[in-house]
């Protein structure tokens, strides 16, 4: 098991909250990264190791982190707002502390600098749809 992903399955549970364990349970699966779901609302011991685990400042002002949070093992991966920037950066791996597997474009950002200025950066997913580029600075 690589991710260990905490979450209440209760009924009582809300829709926002099931969503989002939703998301993060098909990309994982989609990724074919292994993973474990632990229930908070079953089991006191899996969510007291959640409470417990999840750093101060990622804790929300009522102190209690709702899940989905996720974990590589005991490393504290993020919460579902983390994921999902994550994801949007094609960084899941890196959020996962994980090696990108061969062969995969995720995990490689890099941006291009226009001009001479920072004002003008352009990501790898910018680049490779065509974004026009009038003059390329690599700064080594």
């Amino acid at each position: 098991v690589t991710a260990i992903m905490f979450l209440q399955r209760a009924a009582s549970s809300s829709a926002f909250i099931k969503k989002k364990q939703q998301d993060v349970v098909g990309f994982l699966e989609a990724l074919k990264i292994d993973y474990a779901q632990l229930d908070i609302a079953s089991n006191e011991d899996n969510r007291r190791w959640m409470r417990e685990n999840v750093p101060g400042e990622k804790k929300p002002t009522n102190g209690i982190p709702l899940p989905p949070q996720i974990f590589n093992e005991a490393m504290y991966c993020g919460d579902y707002e983390t994921f999902f920037e994550a994801k949007e950066d094609n960084t899941v791996y890196e959020f996962l502390g994980l090696t990108p597997p061969p062969g995969s474009k995720v995990g490689r950002k890099f941006h291009l600098t226009v001009g001479g200025d920072n004002k003008h950066k352009i990501s790898q997913e910018q680049f490779l749809k065509g974004t026009q580029i009038i003059q390329l600075k690599l700064y080594l």
